[in-house]
């Protein structure tokens, strides 16, 4: 019997991942739920993936409108930042992108904002294209926790894994003798779940 995909079964591997950073722009702020936390996730994955030498790419929806991402993020080492109007990350821009410089792409880790709208239409997108998709509970959020909360929940029943920040940095460690193990160790320091007040998904 031919063993399963283990990346089909939640494992990361860094050549095989991109990082999708959702629409973390300012004038949300004051609308979005957690929206502090999910930026400390934010920059804690943008710094990890430097170590992982995963590429990192940064929607913006509509900035002439919304204006650009937080100031709070920083994306001076982003493969891309990119605007849209369209609610899903997934782009003909960005699918391009993703074709040239990840050849082998397997596996998408998404975090941003908001959950129920832009996230979970990403995660439509990317599971219709046979990718194996994360997305960080503590990572995103909506204006509502009830939008949040379900959102979680519609992403799991459809084949998503949801997990926090911490579980996919250490699944692509996989291994105490991984090289940037001391640093992706640091960045884990605080657990941004517990910040969060994740108990369950439904919260």
């Amino acid at each position: 019997m031919a063993a399963r995909n283990i990346l089909k079964l939640g494992a990361l591997d860094a050549t095989k991942t991109a990082f999708l950073l959702c629409d973390i722009q300012e004038t949300f702020r004051p609308h979005v739920k957690h929206f502090g936390e999910v930026v400390k996730v934010a920059n804690k994955m943008l710094e990890a993936a430097k170590h992982f030498k995963i590429p990192v790419y940064v929607s913006e929806q509509y900035p002439k409108g919304l204006g650009h991402t937080t100031q709070d993020i920083n994306l001076t080492d982003a493969a891309m930042v990119f605007e849209k109007t369209r609610f899903s990350m997934f782009t003909p821009e960005l699918q391009e992108r993703l074709k040239k410089d990840v050849p082998n792409l397997s596996s998408v880790v998404l975090f941003g904002i908001e959950a129920h709208v832009c996230i979970e239409q990403t995660v439509i997108d990317l599971l219709s294209e046979d990718y194996t998709v994360h997305v960080l509970a503590d990572g995103v959020s909506s204006r509502s926790l009830m939008d949040r909360g379900l959102a979680l929940q519609r992403l799991q029943s459809l084949g998503c894994f949801v997990g926090s920040s911490e579980n996919v940095l250490f699944k692509l460690l996989k291994d105490k003798n991984h090289p940037a193990f001391k640093q992706i160790s640091k960045l884990n320091r605080t657990p941004t779940a517990d910040e969060f007040g994740l108990k369950t998904i439904e919260e």
